[in-house]
């Protein structure tokens, strides 16, 4: 349902966050 896709989203977008951080960090 639209929650289980926004959870989805907020993780996904996490995820992407993390690596770009990890990418600015390396």
């Amino acid at each position: 349902d639209a929650k289980t896709a926004l959870v989805t989203m907020c993780i996904g977008g996490g995820q992407g966050l993390a690596a770009v951080i990890e990418k600015a960090e390396a």
